[in-house]
């Protein structure tokens, strides 16, 4: 299944996602996961572990595993990059061994000062908190993402933890319209006003942290994971699926794209699982009903200053 982007291109619509991943485990999770079906990766620079992921994916096109246009293949400009966009994606794609990214998005709407290309450090000033550029605006980094298509290095751009202001403001200002907001969201956190304004105006929704961050939140961030929620246990009950399956099915159902992460084998494989059954409305009522509002993964921890104050 996938979904079609407003410049006409189609995404699958479950993806996996390879942050926190490092190492061996990279290279086995991605094989893995193409040969159990998966056709969409969701990298960033942040994560770093784009070079393991290129070796990985140079593995797979050359065991004739996949082919590389059989693939869809995200990453994302980091914060400290804002004003060097081209050289950027450049890196990126050298890590990756690829020639093209099937889409790119702006990570978080912020520049901060510049370390480096690649380097994706999050420099703080003498209070400990994030040493944002204030020269850049996210207009200017906008144009040059359009550049990227330009020049054939990109074929999709986008934008990631946007709110609804910034995501009308890109609609204004953009000659190429942003065609995903990469944004948090799962039962816990649903945030229907902004899913719809971005579906009312062409922008497909991906849901980063779809399954509301599990363990893996919870250890960084102390927050409450939506897979132990006894109304959502209940609907695994009745359906005989995992809470996970039935979180993503209900993420798919709201024409959102899931990038699920996993580390082990049989949950990669049970995350795929999600086309052969349908939530009814009344079901899909049911779990909005859940809604927390809590955002689980909140980057203030490490940043000093809340970006989404």
């Amino acid at each position: 299944m996938a979904v079609t982007l407003n410049n006409g291109l189609k995404m699958p619509i479950v993806g996996l996602g390879v942050w926190r991943m490092e190492g061996k485990a990279i290279r086995d999770l991605i094989i893995n996961s193409i040969k159990i079906g998966y056709r969409h990766l969701d990298c960033a620079a942040d994560y770093r572990n784009e070079t393991e992921v290129g070796e990985a994916l140079a593995e797979a096109f050359q065991t004739g595993l996949v082919k590389r246009e059989e693939l869809f293949i995200t990453t994302k400009l980091w914060n400290s990059d804002h004003g060097h966009v081209i050289e950027a994606c450049k890196d990126s794609l050298k890590k990756l061994q690829l020639d093209y990214l099937d889409l790119y998005l702006v990570h978080f709407p912020v520049a901060t000062k510049h370390t480096g290309v690649g380097t994706t450090d999050s420099a703080l000033d003498e209070d400990g908190v994030l040493d944002i550029d204030t020269t850049i605006s996210l207009e200017t980094t906008w144009h040059a993402m359009e550049n990227l298509v330009s020049l054939g290095l990109v074929r999709s751009i986008g934008i990631s933890n946007y709110d609804i202001f910034l995501t009308r403001d890109c609609l204004a200002y953009s000659k190429i319209k942003p065609a995903v907001n990469q944004i948090e969201t799962h039962p816990y956190f649903q945030r229907d006003s902004l899913v719809k304004f971005c579906q009312k105006h062409g922008i497909c929704v991906t849901a980063h942290t779809p399954l509301g961050g599990a363990a893996a939140n919870t250890e960084w961030f102390g927050s409450v994971s939506c897979l132990d929620d006894p109304v959502l246990k209940d609907l695994a009950k009745k359906y005989n699926r995992t809470v996970a399956q039935i979180v993503l099915r209900w993420g798919i159902q709201r024409n959102t794209v899931v990038i699920p992460k996993t580390s082990k084998l049989e949950r990669l494989k049970e995350n795929f699982q999600v086309f052969d059954f349908e939530l009814i409305k009344e079901d899909m009522d049911l779990i909005k009903t859940v809604d927390k509002k809590l955002r689980t993964n909140q980057p203030a921890k490490f940043w000093g200053i809340d970006l989404y104050a």
